[in-house]
């Protein structure tokens, strides 16, 4: 079974800094895992973007349980204001 932080390096290979659908993301670090000899269940890979999510390592939008009506990206940087 893969480390959670092997999972979480994968998901963050596989991120871009333009929306994916979560399901893409699920499905191509699975592809990727399984290619190292990794067994991950597209479960734990949801979970392992959900946390990532909660962490602020990646931005979602819509509810990540519904992975074809999800997207993730990296995060995107602010623009400055000078006040």
């Amino acid at each position: 079974m893969a480390e959670d932080s092997n999972i979480d390096a994968t998901v963050m290979q596989m991120v871009m800094e333009r929306w994916q659908k979560t399901a893409m993301v699920i499905a191509k670090t699975e592809e990727a895992l399984r290619k190292e000899g990794e067994q991950v269940s597209f479960e734990k890979i949801a979970e392992r973007i959900e946390a990532l999510d909660s962490r602020g390592d990646i931005e979602s939008q819509g509810d990540l349980a519904l992975w074809r009506n999800s997207e993730v990206r990296l995060p995107q940087a602010r623009p400055e204001t000078n006040e």
